[in-house]
């Protein structure tokens, strides 16, 4: 089946479901119009990877040989996209960002308008508030279309608390990745790179992969069995697709990942790439790296002398060689699981996808 087939169907799904959300929101007034207009906006673009991987996991729980997508798991993988546009546009107000896919993030395009209406008082201030709501709101339709999906379902309560567990882990993820850019300062140097290890765990590898694969398959009544073979998959799946979002973070190409080069480390994130860089560099080295990291003004030339330094260390070659090994162990968990044969090259293809990508 073609990939581009599920980003279709769930793109057509909340393309109607905005259509329902304008139509009951029609006496809201122009700002709520500029308020749900901006929430629509976020959901436009991506690689639509959770949707795809939710999709392969109802595969790999059916015998389906038809080449459309059921109604169900795409309103399931409409839900998880929601999801991800609430925590990008959260994610991107915790970091101060101020693009996302090439575009104004949330935040800074809610304090244009503010700007372009002329309005009184601080627009940032506005812009970073909204975001907030916006965020909420975007969570709130992502229960919407989960509800709507589940309504009458065989399998509802299982797959409602699958959702619910991997809402409260990438939440406790993202607050435990904003706490390390603090807490790094006070914790052991041998613990960071078990502790970064966690926070992509939770934030990026079970919520990104593993979670949506298990959605689709208990939304098709897949067992227990199954169930633990896909979580060996798409676990270590999770953590190289992390472990790449690291890499790009402080080497990605802005012109491909629209965002500008070495913003992670711009943002302070104390990642798995970060904590092997401080292990093994001088003390020296490492003080400048800190001294560095986490400083919103650092310029290119700050950027090319950083990344370096890291790359002198060795830890750009190690987590490169940590991506093969996940990798490695995904394809044996893959191999060993004795799925159909449309849920393994579906798997395949977006462990590829996920993993070996420039943004």
């Amino acid at each position: 089946m073609s990939p581009s087939l599920v980003a279709d169907a769930v793109a057509v799904r909340l393309g109607g479901f905005l259509d329902e959300i304008r139509a009951r929101s029609a006496d809201y007034g122009p700002e709520a119009t500029l308020f749900i207009d901006a929430a629509a906006d976020t959901l436009s673009g991506g690689k639509r990877l959770r949707a795809r991987f939710c999709h392969a996991g109802w595969l790999a729980a059916t015998d389906s040989t038809d080449d459309t997508v059921a109604p169900d798991v795409v309103g399931l993988a409409a839900a998880l996209e929601v999801f991800q546009s609430a925590a990008l546009v959260h994610d991107d107000l915790i970091d101060n960002s101020d693009t996302r896919r090439g575009r104004p993030a949330a935040h800074r395009a809610l304090e244009a308008a503010h700007r372009r209406a002329g309005w009184h008082g601080d627009a940032e201030a506005f812009g970073r508030s909204s975001a907030v709501l916006l965020g909420d709101l975007l969570v709130a339709w992502s229960d919407d279309l989960l509800e709507q999906t589940l309504a009458g379902h065989p399998h509802a309560a299982a797959t409602r608390a699958e959702y619910a567990q991997m809402r409260r882990d990438v939440t406790v993820g993202q607050m435990l990745d904003i706490t390390e850019e603090s807490a790094w300062s006070v914790s052991p140097p041998q613990a960071l790179l078990e502790r970064a290890l966690r926070v992509a765990s939770l934030k990026s590898a079970r919520y990104s992969v593993e979670e949506p694969i298990v959605l689709g398959a208990t939304l098709a009544g897949g067992g227990d069995a199954l169930i633990a073979a896909l979580r060996a998959f798409g676990h270590p799946v999770g953590m190289a697709f992390q472990l790449r979002d690291d890499v790009l973070g402080v080497f990605g190409d802005p012109a491909v990942t629209g965002k500008p080069a070495g913003d992670d480390l711009r943002e302070g994130k104390r990642t798995a790439l970060i904590a092997i860089a401080r292990e093994r560099l001088s003390p020296d080295a490492r003080r400048e790296l800190d001294a560095g990291i986490g400083d919103p003004g650092l310029s290119d030339a700050d950027v090319e002398a950083l990344q370096r330094t890291i790359r002198a260390s060795g830890a750009l070659d190690r987590i490169e060689g940590m991506i093969e090994e996940y990798t490695a162990a995904a394809e044996q968990a893959l191999a060993a699981a004795g799925l159909n044969r449309r849920a393994t090259e579906a798997l395949n293809l977006l462990a590829g996808a996920a993993i070996a990508r420039s943004a």
